[in-house]
């Protein structure tokens, strides 16, 4: 708030002369409408803001996940994601996320009922997967599977009933880890394993990857934990690619399965969730810590790009990463030291020491060691994205939901600036040319 008193941003309008006084909202915010009462005559459409890719665009207000690039901070719902992922479940925090508080005991009890109750699927999914070849990629049958489970429920496009929204939360957060395992199992040529509902979400999802036979299958406790961390992890990231996609594909009320497909596939790409298996392309390229000096150097010269170092949001040390640090440590001890450990510690180390990357805010994200633990614990690189989407499901339900009930939300229409031809008469196809 200025001197004045008023918390208000003055324009002056050189074009014009014309001078304009816009409310300025908590945190430091303007509202792009009021720049439409910027005009250089009555009958202009008014001032827009153009922002490519939204590097500066508040698109929602939302109490979901708070980041502080600059300081290497995450919270959901206000609590430190270090404090969840060492004290934490995936599905607590899952209920966290959707609710908004904690859970009481047995608020926890039957939420984690309900998901283990539904984790079952449709048989005939099952003839779904059978009709991609054997070499599918996974997130390529996934997003195909989530989205039929819309013609399987079809209540779930009645999105103004609670209910039926948190049956379909529900549904989908059971039942993504089962398709998941189908997708990789039929990509080995394996018959698919049912859900054990005994088992824990994250032992669950390893028992129907890894079960031979009709053998009792016990995962590792310490690999079980390690992969509830991982997915507390990449629960929710604020309004990313992946989450913007499903608030805009939800804000023309899709059901909750379209839109979820249509957020896997913005995750697809390898900019955003097939980060981490471009990490292990680049150590496995590097080959030794021998040559991460001379890779360096090529990567200062634009000739490599160092995978796994930055992040649009980030402008300090991803505090993910550091906990995904620490978990490496805990994995390896069961599963054997991954090789391409080695290369990430040096690498890291010196691109921390150098001032070309510091000067840059060059520091290691979640991708930079996910990857290699999901490695370690025998995940092939084309289940990895997989692997995201099946915890940040519950990010993009919370997401979806708060857009819902959300008023000043409408369906997403971005403007354009129009650089085409001006007007121009059809020319018959024999006068042409």
């Amino acid at each position: 708030m200025g001197d004045n008193g008023k918390s208000t941003l003055s324009i002056r309008d050189n074009r014009t002369g014309r001078d304009y006084e816009i409310d300025v909202l908590d945190g430091d915010i303007v509202r792009a409408m009021d720049l439409r009462q910027i005009k250089v005559h009555d009958g202009d459409f008014g001032m827009m803001a153009y922002d490519p890719a939204y590097m500066n665009t508040a698109s929602t207000r939302s109490t979901i996940t708070y980041i502080d690039g600059g300081k290497g901070i995450l919270r959901y719902r206000g609590y430190p994601i270090e404090q969840l992922a060492e004290r934490s479940s995936h599905l607590e925090v899952a209920y966290l996320l959707l609710k908004g508080e904690l859970p009481t005991q047995s608020e926890l009890d039957t939420f984690v009922h309900d998901v283990t109750f539904h984790t079952y699927v449709h048989e005939n999914v099952t003839k779904l997967f059978d009709a991609f070849r054997y070499d599918a990629h996974a997130m390529g049958m996934m997003i195909s599977a989530v989205a039929a489970l819309s013609t399987f429920y079809p209540e779930a496009k009645y999105i103004d009933d609670p209910a039926i929204r948190w049956i379909q939360i529900v549904r989908l957060l059971a039942k993504m880890p089962t398709l998941a395992a189908f997708a990789y199992r039929h990509h080995r040529g394996l018959p698919y394993v049912y859900p054990e509902n005994e088992l824990s979400y994250t032992g669950n999802f390893l028992n129907m990857l890894y079960r031979i036979g009709t053998s009792d299958f016990k995962p590792n406790p310490v690999l079980e934990r390690a992969l509830d961390v991982l997915f507390i992890l990449h629960a929710d990231h604020e309004q990313n690619c992946s989450t913007t996609t499903m608030r805009v594909i939800g804000s023309s009320h899709a059901d909750p399965f379209s839109a979820l497909a249509g957020s896997m596939a913005a995750l697809y790409g390898p900019l955003h969730g097939g980060a981490n298996e471009a990490v292990l392309r680049m150590l496995s390229r590097i080959g030794s810590v021998d040559n991460i000096p001379g890779f360096l150097e090529k990567v200062k010269s634009r000739e490599e790009r160092l995978m796994g170092f930055g992040h649009r949001v980030y402008k300090a040390y991803d505090p993910r990463a550091s906990i995904i640090k620490r978990t490496a440590d805990e994995v390896f001890e069961v599963t054997g030291r991954n090789p391409l450990l080695d290369i990430a510690l040096e690498l890291e180390r010196i691109a921390l020491n150098e001032e070309y990357f510091i000067e840059r805010n060059l520091y290691p994200n979640v991708d930079f060691y996910s990857g290699i633990i999901y490695q370690a614990m025998g995940f092939p690189v084309e289940l990895f994205p997989v692997l995201f989407a099946i915890p940040r499901t519950v990010g993009w339900l919370a997401q979806w939901e708060e857009m819902l009930l959300d008023g000043e939300q409408k369906i997403a229409r971005p403007r354009q600036v129009y650089e085409g031809s001006a007007e121009r008469d059809f020319v018959p196809v024999d006068a042409r040319g």
